[in-house]
């Protein structure tokens, strides 16, 4: 009885392993829906197409790119968060992921999901968000436009993808390291704000590199001022507000990949591992690149970490700005 006991103990811890042996080896064996959670032209959606393009050419499986946008980024998050959790449906976030539940919480509504929802996969890049104005706008420094809010407050508008989107927290960072008033028009997503900005409705936008970069070499923006510590590739001319003496406003609009919690850890690691394959492509970097976006890939321990201490921050920025009617 007793042997018996051990080997039929025995048979079924060997199950789980044998199929998650099996699901590694066989995974993926159709089409790997990877989500943006906003319009195309933005940030992730920026980051998503040359990733899912590698992916196709590893797995030889097609990687839809699915653009779900709305309510800043929620319902796209939410979406993949309910998902089966079995690596055919993927997330590329955008670093507003925590900042989303938190708003919630604030304007007394349930969160659409929460964070432990879903792993980190991958973080693909982190740069930091640009202040842009037409290239026809009377400002050209960033002093400029401080002082014609200061004349004028609520009169300059700018756009973002959403209330508490990462264009708007980096927005009203610097506006209130400024102490000034610029009115926030929201829209469904950056690709969309961007629009507004190139066609006159709004005034400014803090908008990822990526999207700015090729506007303002076509000349049809003037980049005033970035949020990262040091210069930005592409924008080497343009002076950080660190350098400016704002020295608390600095901001990172990342993009990173994520699964489902409860995706199986071998199909975790299978993603890993196809995604280093993916951004080491010459095509990736490539593309990544000349979007203004170089590849800043981190996964396991150094990624968590990364999206541990960047979402305390940016949810204490959602605390500051606090209820938005």
């Amino acid at each position: 009885m007793h042997r018996r006991t051990l080997l039929a103990t025995a048979a079924a811890s060997a199950l789980p392993f044998g199929a998650a042996q099996a699901q590694t080896t066989d995974y993926p064996t159709r089409a790997v829906t990877m989500t943006v959670a906003f319009p195309p032209g933005g940030q992730a959606d920026i980051v998503a197409r040359p990733v899912a393009a590698a992916l196709e050419r590893i797995w030889r499986q097609p990687v839809p790119v699915v653009n779900r946008g709305g309510a800043g980024g929620a319902i796209g998050n939410a979406a993949v968060a309910r998902a089966q959790p079995d690596g055919y449906t993927l997330l590329m976030a955008l670093s507003s992921l925590a900042m989303l539940p938190e708003a919630d919480r604030i304007n007394g509504r349930p969160p659409s999901y929460t964070v432990d929802q879903l792993a980190p996969i991958a973080l693909i890049t982190a740069d930091p968000t640009v202040l842009v104005v037409k290239a026809d706008a009377p400002w050209r420094t960033l002093e400029d436009l401080v002082a014609d809010a200061k004349r004028r407050p609520g009169a300059i508008t700018y756009s973002s993808a959403g209330n508490y989107s990462t264009l708007h927290v980096a927005m009203a960072m610097f506006t209130g390291a400024a102490d000034i008033d610029m009115l926030h028009v929201p829209y469904a997503g950056g690709g969309p704000a961007m629009t507004a900005l190139l066609s006159g409705t709004v005034h400014a936008l803090s908008s990822g590199p990526g999207p700015a970069l090729s506007q303002v070499r076509d000349g049809k923006l003037r980049a005033l001022a970035q949020w990262g510590a040091t210069r930005a590739p592409g924008f080497e001319d343009v002076p950080t507000f660190k350098e400016k003496g704002y020295d608390d406003v600095e901001f990172y609009i990342w993009a990173g990949v994520f699964a489902p919690a409860g995706t199986p850890a071998p199909i975790q690691q299978k993603l890993r591992d196809s995604l280093r394959q993916a951004v080491e492509q010459e095509q990736t970097k490539t593309a990544l690149a000349a979007a203004g976006s170089p590849v800043d890939f981190r996964v396991g321990d150094a990624f968590e970490r990364f999206f541990r201490e960047d979402s305390a921050r940016l949810v204490r920025a959602v605390q500051r700005i606090g209820k938005v009617d």
